[in-house]
């Protein structure tokens, strides 16, 4: 495993991804976006956890586990500027008003550390998949093309539906910056909200886990 600083918040928190892997398919799990939904950073965080312990993949993995340090702090959907990091990111649809409070989108695309490190991250390194995990309305929601295999083993292991739309409006959300405009396959993961601990590391871990063992197969 290598451990590196992937970016800093406005706050001047440290953010950290964790690399694992030199050949193969790249993947990216990324938790914490939204620090108000903790069941994403116990997803990822035990994903984390058991790459670690042991990796037996042909694959390259990076995992960002707390995207969003200052929001899982505070215990709150945005950052400290309270951008909505979800609605920040420069799509084509990106629009300064935001539907609600919440969701405000920032001052302009792009515009917060987090986001500024994903964008080069994504420059730099051709990932062929993306999950972010989440806390909502459970389900497997897919966008990019080629998601549908990694998506039915989630949905083997946790009874969810696939959905290709979420069922409102996601400007400058990593679903449509990643998958619809960049062709990666993004899997916005969408867990029970308040579900206890011990069971999304009994389920839903090892569903992403199997999945990566999916994307092994993809080809680079």
């Amino acid at each position: 495993m290598k451990m590196e600083l992937f970016a800093r918040t406005r706050k001047l928190l440290p953010i950290f991804k964790y690399s694992f892997g030199q050949q193969g398919p790249r993947a990216l799990i990324i938790g914490g976006v939204h620090g108000d939904e903790p069941e994403g950073v116990i997803a990822a965080q035990g994903v984390l956890a058991a790459l670690n312990a042991s990796f037996n993949y042909k694959l390259q993995v990076t995992v960002i586990p707390e995207f969003n340090p200052e929001g899982i702090l505070n215990k709150m959907r945005m950052n400290s500027a309270g951008v909505d990091l979800n609605r920040n990111l420069p799509t084509k649809d990106w629009s300064p008003v935001a539907a609600k409070e919440r969701y405000f989108p920032g001052k302009a695309a792009n515009s917060e550390p987090e986001n500024q490190a994903l964008v080069q991250l994504l420059d730099t390194q051709k990932f062929d998949l993306i999950i972010s995990a989440h806390s909502w309305n459970p389900m497997i929601n897919i966008n990019g093309p080629g998601c549908e295999p990694e998506a039915d083993v989630i949905k083997k292991h946790t009874g969810y539906t696939i959905e290709p739309d979420i069922g409102y409006p996601t400007p400058g959300s990593l679903g449509t910056y990643g998958g619809k405009e960049r062709g990666i396959s993004t899997i916005t993961f969408e867990i029970q909200k308040d579900i206890d601990f011990h069971e999304i590391n009994k389920i839903h871990v090892p569903a992403l886990l199997e999945c990566l063992k999916q994307t092994e197969k993809r080809n680079h």
